[in-house]
Parts: C-alpha cells; structure tokens; sequence
C-alpha cells in the first residue's frame, strides 16, 4: 500500500536562474552561486506532494553491480581518450565547451567519423550550419562514414525523433544553445531552454545508454553560457581552448566523472583537420643552428604532462625616462617581479633598458616553475652571452632571490633526456632530484645568484 506524505506550505516565490536556489523573497545576488542579477520571480506555488510507489527494479549491493556495461569506449582520437579518462563510457553526457572558431565542431566531426567507422551508428545533430555545410567540411578533414548519420534541427522534438528512429550509440549535439522546445517558453540560448533541452537530452541518453556529446558556447569571461545547472547535470566538462592565431589547441577536463581531471590534450588545428600531438613540444621550440643569446628552454606542467617551452628576451636601451616592459604569453606582472630581483639581488642593472620577453609558437606559461628560465633569459640578453645550446632551467624565484622547489622535477628531468637535453638547472631539495638519466648533468642552485655564475658569469 502506498504511503504518502504532503506539505501544505509553499514553494518560495523567486529563485536564481543559474543554480536553482530559491528564497522568499527578491535579493539582487544570489546566495548559493553569489551571481547578480539571476534571482527572478515564479510566482507562489504548492509545494508537490511526495508519494511512495511499488519499486519495479530493487537496488543491489554495489559488489553485485556489472560494471562491464559501462567500460570505456575509445573514441579513435588518442589524446580525447587521455583527457576522458580511457573513452567514451555508454550513457555518459559531456560538455564541450569553447570560443567561437577555436575547432570544437571539428573535432567532434571527427570523432563522430571516427567512431562510426568502428560500425557504431553517430547522429550528429547541427543546429547552426546545414547538413550540407557539415559534408563539405567532412570531405576536407576526411570525416565521411556510412554509419555517420545528419540532422540539420533547432527543434528538440524532432532531434528526439531522429534519436528514437536512428537509435545511435553516439549522440552530438552541435549545440546545446540552439535548440529550442516548443514547450518552454523563451528564445533559444535563454536559461529556461538550456535547461529544458539539456534534461530531456541527459533523459534521454541515460535511459538509451546513449553517450552524448554536447556543444556549448561561452561568455566573454570564458564561463559557459547558460544556467549553471548545466554543469552540474553533466557527467564531464571540458574545455577547448587556443590562441585564434595560433594551431595549437588543448583540451582539458573541469569535472569528470570517470577519470582525472589533471591531464591536457595537445591538438594540431591546420588546413587539413585536427590531429592529436603526442609530442607538442616541438611548437615551443625555435629551432637555431647556433646559440643566441637571451634564450632559454624550461618544463612547464600542464597537467600531468610535461611540455618544453622556450623563453626569449630582448633588451635595448631605452630612450623614454620608464623603460617599456612588454610580455607575451608570460604573465606581465611576474616578469616585472623578476626583473626587480634581478636588479636588486643579483646586480643585474636594467633601469634604463626596454624589455622585451616572449614565449615562441604562442603557449602561454603561468606556472611558476618557469621564473628561472625567465631570469636566465633576461640576463643572458642583458650580457649578451648565450647559455648552453643543451641546457633546460626550471624553478621558482622568491623576491629574496631564492629559488624554490617545484612539482614533479624528475618527470621533467626525464622529459628533457627523452628530447635531447643533456644539462639542467633545477632548485634544490630535500629529496633531491631522483633518478638521473646517463649522460644528463643536473646543478642544484638554491639562490639565482647561483645559477647566473654558473651559466653567465
């Protein structure tokens, strides 16, 4: 027999358009998401009334579970499958999300080509181009499949009908904003239609066993557009972000539900497609017959992974009282710290010098590890002396002229070897810096005046 419980008091009038939280009355900023503007009104309702019903499937204790329904998929795109976690898991839901032009509707036609080519059925479901904008973009990137089926559609039922008539594996939607359902009110891309269309998706993927990639656009602060809910709905969110001058672009996981979220896929965006780099260092790397001076190459993290970049420098005698301190791809304000330690710890005097620092192929470093690279490059300019054509630097600078430990010394150690490299600069620790390749050369500094004696002088 059925038991039921109610509540006769009522629902709370207004409630944040982002995250769902409600209160009783009107506030500017929500309290859950700290968002302005977001708290809107729903009117006064009664509270639905809970009822318990007959149970059709009971729960199992979890060691009697098969978990060989959900084993990973790989999609044909190896460093997608290194940022998921090892693939697509059936019924799971992910968020891809990015700029406009940096290459996600590219790189989902071409796992969608590739995944049907394993004899698996993939809808792709566009609603901002036309199903023939879609082959000839296809025919270019080599992205055509029998199993791979298109559907021009903005509206929700009938993107659902084509998944019920087709019954795909693999379900990307191209994108999430501009489909719309008829039973909602509101424009395409407006809150209460992301969030209609995201839970009939998720619906429907969960019930079919269904992966389902969605496409979704971003705001110029680089959030994902629409309620925050969405994020929180799906099982995994990435983000797809590069330099639009730029052919470097890199995935990485925000939230997922299957694996890390510490790992960074490299791809190659060129004329002919996206490819996968499983070696992208070589972007980062200017390629010089001779050493020139003001150069040097660091490991930076990303993730897990480690990449070799390299830092230039260029000074020249300013004419303007305030020397001009230009960066890029370096973070502004911490290149000016190092110079000041530079001039103030080590005698390094370069007051009335323009500055001039950059990183080569368009990366961007914000890890600290690669404040010593910076520094070594800066005073190799300022001397106008090169480093050794062979040598890698990485480490931390304090504004006492230290030299700090960083995250995963070794593994970039190892990273330099496998490339090449045959002497490094790194900071000193506890641990000291492990298991040395033969042949490789590691000078431990504890203070940048160290490290430009040994290399300068």
């Amino acid at each position: 027999m059925a038991t039921k419980t109610s509540r006769a008091s009522k629902a709370p009038a207004y409630k944040c358009a982002e995250c769902g939280w409600t209160t009783v009355k009107w506030v500017g900023r929500c309290g859950e998401c700290q968002a302005w503007g977001t708290v809107e009104e729903t009117g006064a309702a009664v509270a639905r009334t809970t009822a318990a019903t007959t149970v059709l499937e009971p729960a199992r204790r979890i060691a009697e579970v098969d978990a060989t329904t959900a084993a990973f998929l790989p999609t044909g795109v190896d460093e997608l499958d290194r940022v998921l976690g090892g693939g697509l898991v059936p019924g799971a839901v992910i968020l891809l999300a990015g700029e406009p032009g940096v290459g996600k509707s590219t790189l989902l036609l071409d796992v969608a080509a590739k995944f049907a080519r394993t004899a698996q059925d993939v809808l792709y479901v566009t609603g901002e181009e036309s199903a023939a904008q879609v082959k000839l973009r296809a025919e270019r990137i080599d992205a055509v499949a029998d199993s791979l089926y298109l559907s021009a559609e903005t509206d929700l039922g009938q993107a659902l009908g084509q998944v019920e008539k087709i019954e795909p594996r693999l379900l990307i939607v191209d994108s999430v904003q501009t489909l719309s359902s008829a039973d909602v009110d509101g424009s395409a891309g407006g809150v209460s239609q992301v969030r209609e269309v995201a839970a009939s998706i998720i619906a429907a993927a969960k019930r079919r066993n269904m992966t389902t990639l969605l496409v979704g656009h971003v705001t110029k602060d680089g959030s994902i557009a629409g309620p925050r809910l969405l994020e929180h709905l799906v099982d995994v969110v990435c983000q797809f972000e590069g330099e639009r001058h730029s052919r470097l672009r890199m995935l990485r996981a925000v939230k997922n539900r299957y694996g890390p979220t510490d790992d960074v896929g490299c791809f190659d965006l060129n004329e002919n497609g996206i490819e996968g780099l499983t070696d992208p260092s070589g972007l980062f790397v200017s390629r010089t017959k001779e050493p020139v001076s003001g150069t040097c190459i660091t490991v930076t993290m990303e993730g897990r992974r480690p990449l070799l970049a390299e830092v230039q420098s260029l000074l020249a005698e300013s004419a303007n009282s305030q020397p001009r301190r230009a960066t890029s791809g370096l973070d502004s304000s911490r290149v000016s710290m190092l110079l000041a330690v530079l001039q103030q710890r080590a005698g390094c005097l370069l007051h009335k010098d323009d500055s001039y620092v950059a990183t080569v192929g368009g990366v961007k470093l914000s890890e600290p590890a690669t404040d010593l690279a910076v520094a070594l490059a800066v005073a190799s300019a300022k001397a106008r002396k090169p480093l050794p054509i062979r040598l890698i630097a990485f480490g931390e600078v304090g504004l006492a002229g230290e030299v700090r430990p960083v995250p995963g010394i070794n593994q970039r150690i190892q990273e330099a070897h496998r490339l090449g490299f045959t002497h490094a600069v790194v900071p000193a620790s506890h641990n000291g810096p492990g298991p040395v390749p033969a042949g490789f050369s590691v000078r431990e500094v504890e203070h940048l005046t160290e490290a430009l004696s040994l290399l300068i002088g």
